[in-house]
């Protein structure tokens, strides 16, 4: 099983970005899957998820109202858009998918319990 994710870069605050993650080896049934992130000196952070067959999602405050996952069955891949990104924004964004935890479970874990991990795509907000 892989994620793969793809879509950081560098922006400017204010701008948009949106990342990537599209899992292969597995069916994209009843995942629960999101995006973490970690910057320099910080702890992990879960921000967002979201079930691939229900739809439900859960943010993190901190991008609640910025940020929307959304997910593609056909193309195995879910999405997060980031709108209005701040230079707290900056991080490593890390993919991860699981079968054993539920959405609403996911972006409070800290990690522990994914299955799978991408390798994390990093993202820049310049100010």
């Amino acid at each position: 099983v892989q994620l793969v994710e793809s879509g950081g870069g560098l922006v400017q605050a204010g701008g948009s970005l949106t990342l990537s993650c599209t899992i292969s080896g597995f069916p994209f049934d009843d995942l629960a899957m999101g995006w973490f992130r970690q910057a320099p000196g910080k702890e992990r952070e879960g921000i967002s998820a979201i079930n691939t067959s229900d739809g439900r999602r859960d943010y993190a405050a901190s991008v609640k109202e910025r940020f929307t996952i959304r997910s593609d069955t056909a193309k195995k891949t879910v999405y997060l858009q980031m709108n209005n990104l701040k230079p707290e924004d900056t991080a490593v964004y890390y993919c991860g998918a699981t079968i054993t935890l539920s959405v609403m479970y996911f972006i409070h874990s800290g990690g522990e319990g994914m299955d799978w991990w991408g390798k994390g795509t990093l993202v820049t907000v310049s100010s």
